[in-house]
């Protein structure tokens, strides 16, 4: 399936160009941020930086991947996009309030409860962005016991399997 797509504009050129800069600032920012964490050799000989040196490693190779397609003619067989032509912003502030609060409640509410609540708020957001409304209380109480079913098992593999701390509500750790 070949398709003939029309030459971008110089417009359209910097636009997809800046997505592939972006994606290298954030591995940049991730491998500065790598650079700090130990090397020592935990389980098996990884240590805990490993997986952010990898994160860091693959943004930046796909950062000049898609600065490369960016500047070789674009983006290959790029679906129209779907959507409105502007950012819904009460969907994006539902998002974020989403983000804010898992941030500011973590260690207060522990792990389950402010991953929870994060996905119940980002989920309401993006039922916005599909026009759908925001939902009701039912529907509230879904999300947030389908985020407690999502948190809740993290949590344990998070903790119990692997040993890594997370806030939690309990001194147990269970919860």
């Amino acid at each position: 399936m070949s398709e003939t797509a029309a030459p971008l504009s110089p417009t359209q050129v910097l636009h997809q160009t800046l997505v592939g800069v972006g994606a290298l600032l954030v591995g940049a920012v991730m491998a500065y941020g790598a650079s700090f964490v130990s090397a020592e050799a935990g389980y098996a000989g990884v240590g805990p930086n490993a997986l952010p040196w990898l994160v860091s490693a693959v943004l930046l190779l796909c950062g000049a991947w898609l600065i490369w397609e960016a500047r070789s003619g674009g983006y290959r067989v790029m679906q129209k996009p779907s959507g409105g032509e502007r950012a819904d912003w009460r969907a994006v502030s539902w998002v974020v309030a989403g983000i804010v609060a898992n941030a500011a409640l973590i260690t207060q509410i522990g792990f389950v409860l402010a991953c929870s609540l994060c996905f119940a708020l980002a989920v309401r957001g993006m039922r916005v962005a599909e026009g759908r409304g925001a939902g009701d209380a039912r529907q509230t109480l879904i999300d947030g016991v389908t985020g407690l079913l999502i948190a809740a098992p993290v949590f344990w593999m998070f903790t119990k399997l692997l040993a890594i701390n997370l806030p939690g509500v309990t001194s147990g750790g269970w919860i």
